[in-house]
């Protein structure tokens, strides 16, 4: 049966949050706003929070600087995952994974019809690992990313999750790049 293994510690992450939007700003970001609260409320560290236009060089550019950062260990962006000329966060983002998530796709829109029905099918939510960054893409709704830390992510990204977890593996994350160094 999944759940907390009260036997192992908590280890907090460094979160970096992205709304990815060309109208909100931080006083105005309530997506923002509802991850930035839960990572606080689960014991993690929001390591960083930017709000960048929807501009497929802009959006790489940030999370680009994050992945290089030891000093981060997830991005969570929020917006640019629709259909709309302007939602194109998958666009810039699914090149830099060195391994798709496609199991995040699947779990967050099995949660989300459950709150919305068929229009489950409007969000292209993405996730993947780029240089040993977990990368977690959502729409742009604070109740999908909700959904997404509530039902996915508070649980993957506690150590003490079990079955498993993503924590327990970060360690590996770039053992890939580092066999060719040996």
């Amino acid at each position: 049966m999944p759940g907390l293994d009260d036997k192992r510690p908590f280890v907090a992450l460094k979160i970096a949050v992205l709304t990815v939007s060309d109208t909100r700003v931080l006083a105005d970001d309530k997506s923002g706003d509802t991850l930035a609260a839960r990572i606080a409320q689960a014991g993690h560290e929001l390591a960083d929070r930017v709000i960048v236009p929807d501009d497929v060089e802009k959006i790489r550019a940030r999370v680009r600087t994050w992945i290089a950062d030891p000093a981060v260990d997830v991005v969570i962006t929020t917006g640019g995952t629709g259909f709309t000329g302007r939602d194109v966060t998958p666009e810039a983002l699914e090149p830099l994974f060195e391994k798709r998530m496609d199991g995040f796709s699947t779990v967050f829109h099995r949660i989300s019809y459950d709150k919305i029905g068929t229009s489950t099918v409007q969000s292209r939510a993405t996730a993947g690992v780029a240089g040993a960054t977990f990368i977690f893409v959502l729409p742009g709704s604070p109740g999908a990313c909700k959904d997404a830390w509530d039902g996915i992510l508070v649980h993957q990204l506690d150590y003490r999750y079990m079955p498993c977890n993503f924590v327990e593996i970060m360690p590996r994350l770039d053992e890939h790049l580092r066999r060719g160094k040996s």
